[in-house]
């Protein structure tokens, strides 16, 4: 999947190509879970890791990556700004920094502020010292995660490049159309985390009735589900067996219940939502 950044003038620049599949290692705390699920992640074909400072694991992701022996150009590494960093433009540099370091990396492909900044007059020069990585080369691509249709608006009055991403929660029980359509109309993808709703909906008998069908998984429907919607999907998982499984959800055909699926929204946010912010 190819992404970009709106500019005034209506120009895409820079670029960039994602894989629109990717582990993430949310609340993967404890010593070595993620670095070990990174490897096996790894191992079994993935090629794009979403981390953030917040997780407290990038070191490991980085530990991970060389531990590999993977090529880093034939890797795609996502992380975060800690919304309580996104104060300001200086602060912005020292924490990209930062990341890299705790990475290892001379480059982060996709870089997201982690939330809208709580204060409001905070937002624009934040912004403005994302797109001072981006053209210093140490970012690919900018984005924001958790934003709303109103923060995504704000951004046209003081974004030189729009953002390339915005990753909200997303699944087949929180579709979005409002603002998965302002993400679109601000030139940016959509990247879906909670694919499973935090695990609170694997078990909904709907959805299990819709997988046996289908002859796979709930946890599968859920992820192709948000795939097949045009997400970057980035199901979390510390389960060798389980990273698998994901994976293989690509593979599944769920367009004959694909309606089925749709019906399940119920508009269920299971984490944190700042999108309805101020």
């Amino acid at each position: 999947m190819r992404i970009s950044h709106s500019t005034q003038t209506g120009e895409e620049k820079f670029e960039h190509e994602i894989p629109q599949f990717g582990l993430g290692v949310f609340l993967m705390s404890q010593e070595g879970e993620c670095k070990s699920s990174v490897l096996a992640a790894l191992e079994a074909g993935y090629t794009h890791i979403d981390t953030a400072r917040a997780y407290n694991n990038e070191h490991e992701v980085g530990e991970a990556i060389k531990e590999s022996g993977m090529d880093r150009d034939s890797l795609f590494i996502t992380t975060k700004l800690r919304r309580m960093h996104a104060t300001g433009y200086e602060e912005v540099i020292e924490h990209c920094k930062k990341s890299l370091e705790l990475l290892d990396t001379d480059y982060i492909d996709l870089y997201l502020v982690h939330a809208p900044p709580e204060d409001p007059e905070h937002r624009a020069p934040v912004w403005k010292g994302m797109e001072y990585c981006l053209e210093q080369g140490w970012v690919k691509s900018i984005g924001v995660s958790n934003y709303g249709p109103a923060h995504l608006e704000a951004m046209r009055d003081y974004a030189s490049y729009m953002p390339s991403v915005n990753q909200v929660e997303f699944n087949p029980w929180l579709q979005r159309p409002h603002l998965f359509k302002a993400t679109e109309d601000a030139g940016a993808k959509v990247m879906a985390y909670s694919p499973l709703a935090r695990g609170h909906k694997v078990d909904d008998p709907e959805l299990v009735a819709i997988a046996e069908k289908l002859g796979c998984t709930p946890a599968q429907v859920a992820i192709k589900f948000c795939y097949d919607s045009g997400c970057i999907t980035i199901p979390k998982s510390s389960r060798p067996e389980r990273i698998v499984e994901n994976l293989a959800s690509l593979e599944v055909d769920i367009s004959s219940e694909m309606e089925a699926i749709k019906a399940l929204e119920c508009d269920y946010i299971s984490g944190w939502d700042p999108t309805t912010e101020p």
